[in-house]
């Protein structure tokens, strides 16, 4: 379709497995799961899994990380939290202290308050690769985690629930501040995302679709997580009676505090030929890359959809 890459969820099923197929029936495009959740997996695991999907892809993965929310970490995953910022700058530099170890022969000596890791003997080691290691993205919205991600990371992958004030307010000069804090430039930070993208053939289709996201928006607001996302926009209130409703269990109800003012803010809704245009003017000079899919059920279908992404790399 002309994609320049894929990515796969960790939602109701395994981020990596699919990636393993797409490694072996494609080869050009790059493979991320967007995002895979890292705490409840030591680093290790997720060393051994991205160098061979690394080797397996010829050089085309990305390791996309996420830290996810308290509740789903000790709840869902029955795993330890700890504060998510400090927690993931060790993830990653665990991992670079892993790969290094096999890449190199070096002695495996990293030492963290959330991570240690020394042992490593050449039974265990997959031994040097012929391929760089993988490029580290991390999914964050708090301007701490966006900090980390210009300390220690290769790109930053966008939560949904963004807009463009959001990412020029908070976002990008706290990618800066990472960056500056190690001495690297912040151009090195791969910015990735889109909001959410709404298209189809004509208005009648994209008012059907509208609901969809309207339901997503208010499931995210009501998660005290985004609510400095919501506060640049002075939707804070709307966060608090979204957060009790779902406390309520009341999901249904909660799609009808999304007014158009706020559904506006995250979302773009156009036909089929203004969607490259809309993600231009919106996202310009914000962002590297722009994240896109749509549903697909037929041959124009598809004729729209190479003609989108044809436009959006231009």
């Amino acid at each position: 379709m002309g994609y320049d890459g894929l990515c796969t969820e960790e939602t109701g099923h395994d981020p990596l497995l699919p990636l393993a197929l797409a490694a072996t029936t494609t080869s050009r495009v790059t493979l991320e799961p967007r995002v895979a959740i890292a705490f409840p997996r030591s680093p290790m695991v997720f060393a051994y899994a991205a160098m061979d999907l690394q080797n397996l892809s010829d050089g085309r993965f990305r390791l996309g990380l996420g830290t996810q929310v308290k509740g789903h970490i000790e709840r869902r995953f029955s795993a330890q939290w700890a504060a998510p910022g400090p927690r993931i700058r060790e993830y990653v530099q665990s991992l670079h202290a892993i790969w290094n170890s096999w890449q190199n022969g070096t002695r495996l000596a990293y030492h963290g308050e959330h991570y240690n890791f020394s042992l490593m003997t050449p039974f265990f080691s997959p031994g040097p690769s012929e391929q760089p290691s993988p490029p580290v993205f991390i999914s964050a919205v708090n301007t701490y985690n966006c900090r980390v991600a210009g300390e220690v990371c290769d790109g930053l992958s966008l939560h949904p629930l963004c807009s463009p004030e959001y990412l020029k307010q908070r976002i990008l000069p706290s990618v800066a501040d990472g960056a500056g804090r190690s001495g690297r430039d912040a151009a090195a930070v791969n910015l990735t995302g889109s909001g959410f993208i709404i298209t189809g053939p004509n208005k009648a289709a994209i008012e059907e679709r509208k609901y969809a996201v309207r339901r997503q928006i208010a499931f995210y607001s009501s998660t005290r997580t985004y609510m400095p996302v919501l506060e640049v926009h002075g939707y804070q209130d709307v966060c608090v009676r979204l957060h009790e409703m779902s406390l309520k269990g009341q999901w249904e109800d909660m799609t009808g505090l999304i007014t158009d003012d706020i559904f506006d803010s995250f979302a773009v809704a156009v036909e089929y030929d203004e969607v490259a245009a809309a993600v231009k003017e919106r996202y310009d000079g914000l962002l590297n890359e722009v994240v896109f899919g749509m549903d697909v059920s037929g041959a124009d279908d598809e004729t729209q959809l190479r003609k989108i992404i044809e436009a959006l790399q231009e």
